[in-house]
């Protein structure tokens, strides 16, 4: 027992016996424990505290086991400092602390067992080799230090050392301190050892592994840069590219998926020389899905007010368009985002149907893009071509995708109805994938190989006729139907549009050049006959040139074109309105039809003459058309009692059934009741009204069918003349949908059948 002893708390430090070890101190407590052992016999007991940051730490701050050690030197160190050498000599326990001007303990002293020197010496043998094969891994003990400390005698002494030379925490050294006896506190000195041992190698593992990284890397560098070099002085730049290449893919807006694609070319460009076939191929297809919008969009402009502006000043009519765009806008608005729709203008030429589609995209804010499908007739157009074809490049809508420059464009797909196909593939199959919205998030082109993206996309296709759309491309699409113009609605259009763009277009802005109302509408109906508006543009610029070329050779300031200066300008009228005839005539009857350039009046002629009852039909009709000659003639037969026609007429007489400008092909199912009025009228000898026009198809039993083309039909009628009009009853829905500009002035009635026409259209009424 030793009682009343200096002792010093220290922070982050243990001292075990036979350790010769420095230690610093600077507060208070410990510099008057020290004064007070310097007085005595420079014995001292030295405890570490648990926490290091206990600045007055009392007995519950301190560990229980310390080690008694004699003060060899003290050295004074500037601000205060005492840096003290001591040398451990035993262990202790703590058993009672004063705290006054310094630290002053009790202590109980341990007394350590006689150990078997055989198992000594082993144990003293285990700790030299540990601690040499320690050394080995850490370069920080010196040779000189492993030197002495393995010419050391004595187990206690050696393990004090070795202590004091591992770098561990004073927490494991307080582990060692606090064993009961010196064979376990040299066991546990081992086993740290070994733990040490264990934690350098795979230090020293990840210090090789990074040095060889780092090493590759220089290494790859300086071969980079050699290469780079040398294809300077060969004026080859792979490299270069490869590395713009790279740069430029940092830079993409695209999924990971995508990067990583375009890294993998990337890298085998780099390894492939300038002179290689393939390194054109690779770098063609690096270029286009660099330049590809995969996840690049635009914003579109939500104000729909500014849309039905745009819609509304650029163009005139047009109305169901407009109201679908709008739809279509309010839709985005609310879900904030809504599928693009897909949207088919059909209509003749010149109605519109393309120049809608860029004042869509700009009324949208999109961008605009116009693909030509107009005899497209290999699949590879769409999809692109194999890259393991010579010249291979993406396909349309690809390349249409990469020059707008943005994921979500306006693409107007032109011509949809003129695609056409043979041996090297369907092109309308291959539009399915494009317009299906259900697949064509993941579009798959050919050349480009990655999936496109194509749901962002708002597609419109224009076609003049729908007949000769597959089925299953039709049924993808919205149709939207476009019809002819009145000569009103051309009148509008010509006058805010179409002048004003011909007086630009021909450079007399700057001059006084006007045309009358009168003029213009002259123009209308006797230059042009069509649905559309392109040949009155053509015409309207036929006169402004004219007029250009006045103002340059007679010196010309201003030009006033008036209906009588037209013939001037463009001639000779060239079409005039096949008006009703004067008279009511027997088997000469007025048909409406639809023409690819609007609507037109037929007039059926039918003669009847002594002979063997042949039937003979000209005008160069279509098959439909014959036989809806056929199916009239078998429906007159059938009612010819009704008539007061005798049984043996129709063997007796010839029928001849004429439709004049027999240069020009006729086909279609609505001159069937017109054909049929026709010949009882010829038959009976009863005249028809002049002023009478009808349309309609015509059954065996005399019931009447629906037609299409109303529209345009009746416009020929009213431009004709004609008071009344038949149209079948099955139509009626239709009749409400045309303007009253076409209507009013036109006595319209529905038949269900021949029944329903016969009693007006005959001037004299049959019993």
């Amino acid at each position: 027992m030793i009682k009343n002893i200096p002792t010093v708390a220290l922070r982050g430090l243990t001292i075990l016996p036979s350790m010769l070890v420095h230690f610093d101190i600077s507060r208070q407590q410990s510099l008057k424990a020290v004064e007070e052992a310097l007085k005595e016999d420079q014995r001292l007991f030295v405890v570490t505290q648990k926490s290091m940051e206990t600045e007055n730490p009392e007995e519950k701050d301190l560990y229980r086991i310390g080690t008694v050690v004699e003060i060899r030197q003290v050295v004074k160190l500037p601000k205060g400092i005492l840096r003290i050498l001591a040398e451990g000599m035993y262990r202790a326990e703590l058993t009672a602390l004063e705290v006054s001007e310094y630290l002053c303990a009790d202590l109980a002293v341990f007394m350590e067992e006689e150990a078997d020197p055989v198992r000594s010496e082993a144990v003293l043998r285990s700790l030299k080799e540990s601690f040499e094969l320690y050394s080995r891994s850490n370069n920080k003990i010196s040779k000189e230090q492993v030197r002495q400390i393995i010419e050391l005698q004595g187990l206690e002494k050696t393990a004090g050392q070795i202590a004091t030379a591992l770098p561990v925490y004073y927490e494991e050294k307080q582990r060692i301190l606090e064993a009961p006896t010196l064979m376990e506190r040299c066991e546990l000195l081992c086993t740290l050892m070994e733990q040490e041992i264990a934690v350098l190698r795979v230090r020293q593992e990840l210090e090789e592994k990074v040095r060889s990284r780092i090493d590759k890397n220089q290494r790859e560098y300086i071969l980079r840069e050699q290469m780079k070099l040398i294809r300077e002085e060969l004026k080859e730049d792979n490299l270069n590219e490869a590395d713009q290449f790279a740069q430029e893919l940092k830079k993409l807006k695209a999924s990971k998926k995508v990067k990583e694609k375009i890294q993998k070319e990337i890298d085998r460009y780099r390894g492939i020389g300038v002179n290689s076939a393939e390194s054109a191929v690779i770098r063609g297809y690096i270029e286009t899905l660099l330049s590809l919008p995969w996840d690049r969009v635009s914003r579109d402009n939500k104000d729909i007010a500014n849309a039905r502006e745009v819609l509304e000043r650029d163009h005139y009519g047009l109305e169901k368009v407009k109201e679908r765009i709008l739809e279509f806008l309010s839709v985005r608005i609310l879900t904030k985002k809504g599928d693009s729709p897909i949207l088919c203008l059909v209509g003749p030429p010149g109605t519109g149907k393309t120049s809608i589609a860029r004042s869509i995209a700009k009324a949208l804010d999109k961008k605009y893009v116009r693909i030509s499908l107009g005899g497209v007739r290999d699949e590879a157009e769409i999809r692109g071509h194999r890259r393991t074809y010579i010249g291979a490049m993406p396909g349309r809508i690809a390349t249409g995708l990469r020059s707008a420059g943005v994921k979500n464009p306006l693409m107007l797909l032109d011509e949809i109805d003129k695609l056409s196909s043979d041996y090297k593939g369907d092109t309308a199959s291959a539009m399915l994938e494009v317009l299906d919205s259900e697949q064509n998030h993941k579009f798959s082109d050919h050349y480009v190989e990655i999936p496109l993206d194509l749901s962002e996309v708002l597609f419109i296709a224009t076609a003049n006729d729908v007949q000769t759309i597959p089925r299953p491309l039709l049924d993808r699409m919205e149709l939207i139907e476009i019809t002819s113009y009145t000569e009103n609605e051309k009148f509008h259009i010509a006058r805010e549009h179409l002048w004003e763009k011909q007086i630009e277009r021909n450079g007399l802005s700057g001059y006084k050049v006007t045309i009358t109302d009168n003029a213009l509408r002259r123009v209308i109906s006797g230059y042009t006959r069509e649905a559309g508006v392109r040949g009155l543009e053509r015409k309207l610029g036929e006169i402004c040139r004219k007029v250009a070329r006045d103002i340059i050779e007679k010196k010309k300031k201003s030009a006033k074109i008036t209906e009588s200066s037209l013939v001037k300008y463009l001639g000779k009228v060239r079409y005039t309105v096949q008006e009703l005839n004067e008279h009511n005539e027997i088997g000469i009857v007025r048909g409406l039809a639809w023409t690819s350039v609007g609507g037109d009046t037929l007039q059926i002629e039918v003669n009847t003459m002594p002979g063997k009852g042949e039937f003979r039909l000209t005008g160069q009709l279509g098959d439909v058309m014959k036989e809806s000659a056929q199916a009239g003639i078998s429906y007159i037969r059938s009612v010819s009692g009704k008539y007061g026609i005798a049984d043996e007429y129709f063997s007796k007489h010839d029928i001849h059934i004429h439709i004049p400008e027999g240069a020009v092909p006729k086909d279609g199912p609505s001159a069937g009741v017109t054909m049929a009025t026709a010949m009882i009228s010829a038959i009976t000898g009863i005249p028809v009204r002049a002023d009478i026009a009808m349309t309609g198809e015509i059954t065996l039993r005399g019931r009447v069918l629906p037609i299409g083309g109303l529209k345009e039909k009746l416009l020929a009628a009213k431009s004709a003349g004609m008071k009344l009009v038949f149209v079948p009853e099955k139509n009626r829905p239709d009749i409400g949908e045309i303007s009253d500009e076409i209507k009013n002035g036109l006595d319209i009635r529905y038949a269900k059948s021949m029944e329903d026409i016969l009693p007006i259209a005959l001037v004299k009424e049959i019993d």
